[in-house]
């Protein structure tokens, strides 16, 4: 059951504590930009995921984009922490990056970190998880996407509320949030409240009714962004930066503000 829309369209919501109320939906954006991070929250977003390379999935920001976006920012900052694309697999080396990142975020004011860790064979990396969260204290931890990748949802769940996750972010270890429905839903009625599940990953304007009324979930993750053409006038076509595979050169994606409040409208209205 949803409460949704208790309040009158106009009345003025704080989204920030949403998460602590029957009556709302917490939407948190993941944004890699300045622009982004405004947008989104200009749109109604109740928290945001900072990222860096959104294209790679998301990687750990700058220390300069978390403090140039908690000048402009009021709602809560998630950081996430991963230092490469691909596998969720880490080394010593890069579990220790992961380690200095959390000290960094955590002294320069983010209000939660993102982060996950796998074992070979595709299980919670529990012994990892254990420091990183140590590490975090007394700051909230999402467990990222990586969840997607385990290879017994119901037994990685379980072991993310005993290292005490806050929450977890998911599409159902499926290839979107809308086809991972049936798994989101089994997961929240198997967390019995004991950890957030929010689903993400391809969420948009067109399935997000569905997603909420089908799963029960109280918050979600989107990035709801538009493409836009580079204000470059002169443009070398032959030099790509990246491998042939990335991003068009001269495009951005940028956090769209009438996108945002639209998710927002539609959760608002969701029963």
């Amino acid at each position: 059951m949803f409460y949704g829309s208790v309040y009158p369209a106009w009345a003025e919501v704080d989204l920030t504590d949403c998460h602590n109320m029957a009556e709302g939906f917490l939407m948190e954006v993941c944004v890699d930009s300045v622009e982004s991070a405004i947008n989104a929250e200009r749109g109604g977003a109740g928290r945001l995921e900072l990222c860096s390379s959104l294209l790679e999935g998301g990687l750990t920001p700058s220390l300069g984009l978390l403090q140039v976006v908690k000048q402009y920012i009021k709602i809560p900052i998630y950081v996430m922490i991963r230092p490469r694309g691909g596998d969720f697999l880490y080394s010593d080396q890069e579990a220790e990056v992961m380690r200095k990142d959390i000290e960094l975020m955590k002294s320069h004011g983010a209000d939660g970190l993102v982060l996950g860790a796998l074992t070979e064979d595709g299980r919670v990396d529990t012994e990892l998880c254990m420091e990183l969260l140590a590490a975090a204290r007394p700051l909230p931890v999402t467990f990222h996407r990586a969840f997607d990748m385990v290879h017994d949802p119901a037994i990685a769940l379980e072991t993310l509320i005993s290292l005490g996750f806050q929450r977890v972010l998911t599409s159902g270890c499926d290839s979107s949030a809308l086809e991972g429905l049936p798994l989101i839903k089994r997961m929240i009625d198997q967390a019995k409240g004991r950890i957030i599940i929010m689903p993400g990953g391809g969420i948009t304007e067109r399935n997000l009714q569905r997603i909420l009324e089908g799963s029960g979930a109280q918050e979600f993750h989107c990035s709801a962004r538009s493409g836009r053409d580079s204000a470059m006038k002169f443009r070398n076509t032959c030099v790509m930066m990246g491998a042939a595979f990335s991003a068009p050169e001269y495009g951005l994606k940028v956090a769209d503000v009438s996108k945002v409040r639209t998710l927002n409208a539609i959760a608002k209205n969701t029963l």
